[in-house]
């Protein structure tokens, strides 16, 4: 498998031995995409370049220059950033995070209150991925409230395409939001400030069809992200 030019660079961090020579010459695309996850889309929970390529990273990299960021302190002002089913943030980076999209950030949140993915890393272990989104005021603060709904797999639409979700939640907009819910609550789309941020309340639709992901027709999921990513780059 041929190695991302990011992953390389990661990777070479981590090791303390980067060295700019070994980054393969590549023209990337330019829209930048800022990932922040808690699941193994980059190199897989053994953090090795050996493991497969994720079908969520091919479909981005298509379209997106994807940089991982471990917070909004490492966002660009008016940039576009995917979070998938993060680790929680501390209150100093709920609240950048937020003045960030308020000042123009476009924010795509795949947040599960229900993540049923299964993951090798014992439990207790802080890089495992939440259970259940671990919402600490963010969501509220624009107005929504997130809550468990039915068991998967499930059909939804998302980007103007049908795809399989795992159990997703259920989102509700207050009165007085600027949100709007839409297919069967999956989908909130909410104008904040300058910027704009579209929550999806699943994030297994991320791992459909992958080792440790659920069986499924995936035909759609990864588009359907990269649909809507690319609607959010262009307001």
């Amino acid at each position: 498998m041929k190695a991302r030019p990011w992953a390389v660079l990661l990777l070479a961090l981590v090791l303390g031995g980067c060295r700019e020579e070994a980054a393969p010459a590549r023209s990337a695309p330019s829209r930048d995409l800022a990932l922040l996850t808690s699941l193994p889309l980059a190199l897989g929970e053994g953090f090795t370049l050996d493991a497969p390529s994720h079908p969520l990273m091919d479909e981005l990299e298509r379209v997106f220059s994807v940089r991982l960021v471990d917070g909004p302190e490492q966002l660009r002002a008016g940039g576009l950033l995917l979070a998938v089913q993060p680790q929680a943030l501390t209150a100093e980076r709920l609240v950048a995070l937020d003045r960030w999209v308020r000042r123009g950030g476009r924010l795509l949140l795949l947040a599960d209150p229900r993540f049923v993915w299964e993951s090798s890393r014992p439990l207790g272990d802080k890089a495992r991925p939440p259970f259940a989104y671990q919402d600490t005021g963010l969501l509220g603060h624009w107005g929504l409230t997130l809550a468990r709904g039915e068991d998967g797999p499930v059909l939804r639409q998302l980007g103007g395409m049908e795809v399989v979700t795992g159990s997703p939640g259920s989102l509700e907009a207050a009165e007085g939001s600027r949100c709007e819910v839409e297919s069967a609550g999956l989908v909130a789309r909410c104008a904040i400030g300058r910027g704009m941020a579209v929550v999806v309340a699943d994030a297994d639709l991320v791992q459909m069809g992958v080792p440790g992901g659920l069986d499924g027709p995936t035909e759609g999921n990864y588009q359907a992200v990269a649909v809507e990513l690319g609607r959010l780059a262009a307001r």
